[in-house]
């Protein structure tokens, strides 16, 4: 877990209020007793995580693909290669959705707006050294020419929903590293 406080809270806030302004029939099958807190989110979420992740064309048709996800500070992160129609999608039309599903146990719905964490022109986000960080240990060094080849997003969610139907018995992602 590497969330502050600050982020939990706001991690919390932000699955609460997304709850209660969903409709009633998502209410239905997500309640109190069928979803994770923030807390409890950020342990299970560990390591790599595989999303669907949704973009939309210029003809505004949706496209969906996927993508290493990483739960960190509360937002998702993944990257994919700079040439990708992912890539080209989000450097024009920024909103995204992602859906990390584990069978009938879990499902993490995320709706927001991506930030490019290392353009190819221009600054990085403050925190790109620490992120770069913990990619390289992830995936190794070497395993991409991490200037050139590949682009890195944090989605900032405006909407966050978590489906576990057995609440806090959740398992950790094994894939930690």
């Amino acid at each position: 877990m590497r969330e502050t406080p600050e982020e939990l809270n706001e991690l919390q806030a932000l699955l609460d209020a997304s709850l209660s302004r969903s409709t009633a029939h998502l209410r239905s099958i997500i309640n109190a007793e069928r979803t994770l807190t923030a807390e409890r989110l950020t342990q299970v979420l560990t390591g790599m995580c595989t999303l669907a992740l949704s973009t939309v064309t210029a003809k505004g048709e949706p496209r969906i693909s996927g993508a290493d996800g990483h739960f960190l500070h509360g937002r998702w992160h993944f990257g994919t290669a700079r040439s990708a129609a992912k890539a080209r999608h989000l450097a024009a039309r920024p909103a995204a959705s992602v859906a990390h599903m584990r069978g009938e146990d879990l499902g993490v719905f995320t709706h927001g707006t991506v930030e490019i964490l290392n353009p190819e022109d221009g600054e990085p986000a403050a925190d790109w050294p620490d992120l770069l960080a913990y990619f390289k240990d992830f995936y190794g060094d070497d395993a991409f020419d991490w200037d050139g080849d590949v682009v890195f997003y944090r989605l900032h969610p405006h909407w966050m929903t978590v489906f576990a139907p057995d609440g806090a018995s959740s398992e950790p992602q094994q894939r930690e590293k």
